[in-house]
């Protein structure tokens, strides 16, 4: 029987192991600085921080050890926001639900706050342009935006709240996992090999909603481009959802948000018991 912890390190070795995931570092497709083997380095680094939320660590404290962990190997920024979903689910593992993991969540305190921006002093994440009003609490300034955090009293989940508009990470602690618990279903309703379905439903979930790491990086518009080719792709077959793999890597789109969301269902459907590996 598989730990909590060893659970969401397997979900993060399933989900980059999945191919094709257009736009996505998979086994088949890497960025030249960007290779498959630094998210299975990621992935391995990144237990310890699970560990610990399975023990009980405040969200914030797990989290950020986590990306501690998870930033020691040379490819930078592998699944910053895998775990920052990973985490509160992990914690919640023993009574694993949608209401459970949004409790954890709004339950986090102004400490867990400090140690999300403290996290960002270990890789560099990319954050798009914020808007005007937040310039204190830009987490690119890392620890340094702790003091801020501070004075207003912020909690994760406030943080989190602030960010829900335009970042699909966020959106799911606010919005109670809600699209992770639905792909988990979906994962564990098909048939095959369960890197093949997490590919496959990584594409469903293309389809139905634009990707907010892709309208960071290229624009709202290009977003929504993405997610239309993608209903093309899964209605045209296997050999059009390559050729969309391709080009997408080939334009540097990267819809990083979907694959974290990917790699959160896969820990739900393997933390139930619901896929065989």
């Amino acid at each position: 029987m598989r730990t909590p912890a060893q659970n969401a390190e397997l979900a993060l070795l399933l989900e980059v192991a999945g191919t094709p995931k257009p736009g996505n570092v998979d086994r088949e497709r890497e960025y030249h600085d960007l290779r498959f083997e630094h998210f299975l380095a990621g992935a391995v680094g990144a237990r310890p921080g699970l560990e610990e939320a399975a023990d009980g660590a405040p969200v914030g404290e797990a989290f950020e050890r986590a990306v501690r962990g998870m930033s020691d190997q040379s490819g930078g920024n592998t699944q910053f926001g895998a775990l920052l979903l990973l985490t509160p689910l992990v914690r919640t593992a023993d009574a694993l639900s949608p209401e459970n993991a949004a409790a954890v969540a709004g339950d986090t305190t102004v400490e867990d706050a400090a140690n999300f921006y403290r996290a960002f002093d270990h890789v560099d994440v990319y954050a798009g342009d914020l808007p005007d009003d937040a310039d204190a609490l830009d987490v690119r300034r890392g620890s340094d935006a702790v003091p801020d955090i501070r004075d207003r009293g912020l909690t994760l989940y406030d943080v989190m709240a602030e960010s829900a508009d335009y970042d699909g990470v966020a959106r799911e602690w606010v919005d109670g996992f809600e699209r992770t618990f639905r792909a988990a279903d979906r994962i564990a309703d098909a048939d095959g090999p369960v890197s093949a379905r997490a590919a496959d439903t990584f594409l469903w979930m293309l389809s139905r909603e634009p990707d907010t790491f892709v309208a960071k990086q290229h624009g709202t518009e290009a977003a929504r481009s993405v997610m239309v080719r993608a209903q093309e792709a899964r209605e045209d077959g296997p050999a059009l959802v390559d050729a969309f793999a391709e080009s997408l890597v080939e334009s540097g789109v990267n819809p990083g948000t979907t694959a974290d969301l990917t790699a959160a269902a896969l820990f739900v459907a393997l933390e139930r018991n619901e896929v065989e590996v």
